[in-house]
């Protein structure tokens, strides 16, 4: 190979020879200077160069591309149904709230069975005992009443969580990013544990309103066998004493 193109270098050296008028001897050296083997090299050097200047541009490329997809993947959801969400929750607390008579503590349950629904007993007098059961078929009602607040409550968040499900549906659908992704999925799982929260809040009310009105069933009963004993027990009888019929 080396051979063929020393032979054509010389062919083309003699045709231009022949074809030139005549020259000195120093140019003559000038022109037969002329390289092809290093030619060929430097110009097989600047085609690797260049080779690795496009692989160049082509990594900055595939950055650019990357970056732009991270920065899809970072962007944030544009919508929020946190607030919606908590306003739902903070009304049913506050229905709960709310519960008239014997609420939702400890203490004042504890205190209700120890008095409106204790045990009845020879100590109490029957004025006593009719307040008793008045104030049992009073907590009775109120707890029937909270109940259906409650469960009114949950049924006026319903629109609200229609409303709330339909835009994250559609904003998950819209998300461009696993970012925006994911905070549609969490606000709608939040949405779920507010629904959950109603239920409970609705099973919790009801469970009241029922306990209640067996504890009311059981008070009567004990109630109704202190005051079936007392009817059956002797009394002390008729005892005559002196009555003025008029006065003098």
């Amino acid at each position: 190979m080396t051979k063929l193109r020393h032979l054509a270098a010389a062919s083309t050296v003699a045709l231009w020879l022949t074809a030139a008028p005549p020259l000195s001897v120093s140019v003559l050296a000038q022109a037969i200077v002329f390289d092809l083997q290093n030619y060929a090299q430097n110009v097989l050097i600047a085609a690797r160069e260049l080779q690795q200047i496009n692989n160049q541009i082509a990594a900055l490329q595939n950055q650019r591309e990357s970056l732009i997809n991270q920065a899809r993947n970072l962007a944030s959801l544009p919508y929020s149904s946190l607030q919606q969400l908590q306003s739902s929750i903070q009304r049913t607390q506050q229905l709960l709230a709310q519960a008239e008579r014997i609420a939702f503590n400890v203490r004042e349950i504890d205190h209700a069975f120890q008095t409106t629904y204790g045990s009845a007993n020879a100590s109490q007098s029957s004025q006593t005992l009719i307040a008793y059961a008045q104030a049992r078929w009073q907590n009775s009602v109120a707890a029937l009443q909270d109940a259906l607040r409650v469960q009114a409550g949950v049924v006026g968040n319903l629109d609200t969580n229609r409303t709330q499900m339909s835009a994250l549906v559609t904003s998950s659908q819209a998300a461009t990013g696993g970012l925006a992704a994911t905070q549609a999925g969490n606000q709608l799982l939040a949405l779920q544990a507010q629904q959950l929260a109603d239920l409970t809040a609705t099973v919790v009310a009801q469970g009241r309103a029922q306990s209640l009105q067996a504890a009311q069933q059981a008070a009567a009963q004990d109630q109704g066998r202190e005051q079936l004993r007392r009817f059956l027990t002797p009394g002390t009888g008729y005892q005559s004493t002196n009555v003025t019929m008029f006065h003098r």
